[in-house]
């Protein structure tokens, strides 16, 4: 079933598929590794993780049994990981991937990203986003970024991008003078309450592929403390799903690839983790899609706003 997703072409020739497994917000011990085990044998080989989610140790167990079991090959899967806030020191760059390499049990990425565009500083380089005694950081964006194409150039990771970086970040970073290793994704939030289409257009304009997390509009509560509003009953959207003979989700889903990006939904349950992967046997219309982009709400489930005074901040426009 895994040649079922078709690939999109970076701008350095690389391939990756265009539906992801996203593995943010898992809680439960073994959850993720078993839920991931059930992805790879539906056919999903692009995996999307981060260091903050904690999530990286069970992953290389599910992927490591996999590849035991003659199920898969290392050479099958995409997999993406991110620098968080508190690495963007040049000098800790290698090391926060190699921690992760370490714990997904591989000896490279596919994709590295870094993960938002402000750098934290802490006593405790492990802090999230709720710990005390997080302050901004002097680091500059452009040298992070120079230590990650660093990490391109020794064979650590096949590729290197950004995730939360608004277009004038993303500028930056392409029209740097000293640019050797080009961005080949951001991964911004997108949904159809936030359809983020100027970035989206930016993006695409200038050779970045997008890739979309919480493409359902799920996720953020714990940090936002307020539940989010279900694309997935939306008239327009459940509409549109019986005309396919589809769920909602699917819709949604379809939709974020007809109009050309990527990717990452997460889910824990099988059949749902099955139904997010059945959206490669349909496409919406050039009028089912600008019927959905019409839902914008400019509704941000991830907004982050406690770093709101941080330099860097990608969301003023939230503030």
């Amino acid at each position: 079933m895994a040649d079922k997703v078709p690939d999109v072409k970076l701008n350095n020739g690389q391939l990756m598929p265009v539906l992801g497994y996203g593995t943010w917000n898992f809680f439960k011990e073994n959850q993720v590794r078993d839920a991931l085990r059930v992805a790879i044998d539906i056919g999903y080989r692009h995996i999307d993780t981060a260091s903050v989610y904690k999530t990286e140790p069970e992953i290389g167990e599910a992927v490591e049994g996999k590849i035991k079991d003659g199920a898969i090959k290392r050479s099958d899967l995409f997999i993406t990981s991110k620098l968080w806030n508190t690495y963007h020191d040049p000098e800790w760059v290698e090391f926060a991937l190699k921690k992760s390499l370490k714990a997904l049990r591989t000896d490279y990425l596919d994709l590295y990203l870094m993960h938002w565009p402000f750098a934290v500083d802490s006593d405790d380089k492990e802090s999230f986003l709720f710990e005390e005694g997080l302050r901004p950081s002097k680091i500059k964006l452009l040298d992070t970024w120079r230590a990650m194409e660093e990490l391109v150039l020794k064979g650590l990771v096949k590729s290197i991008g950004l995730s939360n970086f608004n277009a004038e970040q993303v500028g930056r970073i392409l029209n740097d003078k000293n640019l050797r290793v080009k961005p080949v994704v951001n991964q911004v939030e997108i949904h159809p309450y936030f359809t983020n289409a100027e970035l989206v257009d930016y993006c695409q304009k200038v050779g970045v592929v997008v890739t979309a997390y919480s493409p359902l509009a799920k996720g953020g509560e714990e940090i936002t403390e307020q539940k989010p509003p279900d694309t997935l009953t939306d008239p327009t959207i459940v509409k549109i799903a019986k005309r396919h003979g589809k769920t909602p989700a699917q819709v949604v889903l379809r939709w974020g690839i007809d109009r050309g990006y990527t990717l990452v939904p997460k889910s824990v349950t099988p059949s749902r983790i099955k139904e997010n992967f059945e959206i490669f046997d349909f496409s919406l219309t050039p009028e089912e899609v600008k019927e959905i982009n019409g839902l914008n709400r400019n509704y941000k489930c991830i907004t982050h706003l406690m770093f709101k005074d941080y330099p860097e901040f990608p969301f003023t426009w939230l503030i």
